[in-house]
């Protein structure tokens, strides 16, 4: 069952609004509802996305990185980089 991609489209535009009003009344780092609705956005942009590829075979130019990709490319920049001393 493919889903519509407008209905994908308003479900991710409600999740940036959430997002959007989490962020706003952030209570300190580490808010969990901040955190609940940036994986919201995550979940409904890739929900949105499939759809998209779905029905029209397009696909948008955004693309969501999770934590484990942001570590593994850190940590082969740190191999790449030479310490210099002069």
């Amino acid at each position: 069952m493919s889903i519509d991609p407008r209905v994908a489209l308003q479900s991710l535009t409600a999740a940036l609004e959430e997002h959007l009003a989490a962020a706003s009344a952030r209570r300190g780092d580490g808010d969990p509802s901040v955190e609940a609705a940036f994986f919201a956005v995550a979940d409904a942009f890739e929900v949105y996305e499939d759809a998209l590829y779905e029905a029209y075979n397009e696909v948008t130019p955004l693309q969501v990185f999770d934590d484990e990709e942001d570590e593994e490319e850190d940590s082969e920049v740190d191999e790449d980089l030479e310490i210099v001393e002069e």
